[in-house]
């Protein structure tokens, strides 16, 4: 009797995430995968087949432009963990206990606002007669206003600035756990700070670290405001390419199949930056 009520009360707590996961998961992508399998071939008339990633094959400008997205993301996930590496850092292992709160705290403000508006705060920045260009008009610096915008730079600063919090949090969860006796023995046996970086903290965080560049790439490669918005016509995004079909072509079945091609690319870098670093997915997410 008493196994039958746990039995229920496990059944009851994990109903709600189940079916979130379900619901809003499992089957929007298994209707993405059968829409991306139709082929219109008359009016209202559509059969099974692969003419949609067939057509993506055939346009270099489509997976140049996933090319493209999958390098750039990689770009930035490697710039949030070199900047915010020793954030976290310093947030676990060297600032007190109640400054640690506010440093976290600073961390999360950006988080406040939506993408939208700090895409805008960008603009208002970096445009040619933003705040930017004015100040440099100021002190003399140059000559003319210059426009800081519409180019990968600007791009990829702003998305290391949207993802960067993501990249801090599980840095921070892993370092934290560190036993402190573990770097001052490094030391203590003649290591220089490089040596006890790369052979202790580096190895101990490497959890936090894969776990903190999966959810940045990810996040990053689906990103569509802050490209769009920063970027301009200058940047092709392949979210771009995806709100293209859906939207702008109202060819649902080649938005459904870009849409599934991202994520299996995303997907397949991710297997091969876990195998590369020698971590499994169940490993990172129980240390992080």
């Amino acid at each position: 009797m008493q196994s039958d009520i746990k039995r229920l009360s496990l059944i009851l707590l994990f109903a709600p995430f189940a079916l979130w996961i379900f619901l809003l998961i499992a089957l929007p992508h298994i209707g993405m995968v059968i829409l991306s399998l139709r082929e219109k071939v008359a009016p209202r008339v559509y059969e099974f087949g692969f003419g949609n990633y067939i057509d993506f094959i055939q346009e270099p400008i489509y997976w140049n432009t996933l090319l493209r997205t999958g390098s750039m993301s990689i770009l930035v996930t490697f710039l949030a963990l070199l900047i915010g590496f020793p954030i976290a850092y310093y947030i676990a292992k060297i600032a007190g206990n109640r400054s640690k709160g506010a440093l976290f705290l600073l961390c999360l403000i950006p988080l406040w606002v939506s993408d939208l508006i700090r895409a805008f705060g960008w603009i208002l920045l970096l445009r040619e007669t933003g705040v930017a260009s004015s100040f440099l008009l100021w002190t003399g610096a140059i000559n003319e206003p210059i426009e800081f915008l519409y180019n990968d730079v600007t791009v990829v600063v702003g998305l290391v600035y949207t993802v960067i919090l993501f990249m801090i949090v599980p840095l921070v969860s892993t370092l934290d756990g560190m036993d402190d006796a573990m770097v001052e023995a490094g030391y203590n046996l003649g290591g220089s700070g490089f040596t006890v970086l790369r052979r202790i903290i580096i190895p101990y965080a490497m959890p936090g670290i894969v776990s903190g560049c999966i959810v940045v790439f990810m996040l990053t490669a689906g990103s569509y405001l802050t490209p769009i918005l920063l970027g301009g016509k200058n940047s092709s995004w392949f979210t771009e390419q995806i709100y293209d079909q859906f939207i702008t072509r109202f060819n649902w079945e080649s938005g459904a199949a870009f849409g599934f091609l991202l994520l299996a690319f995303t997907s397949l870098v991710v297997w091969l930056g876990l195998k590369l670093t020698g971590q499994t997915l169940a490993n990172t997410v129980a240390k992080s």
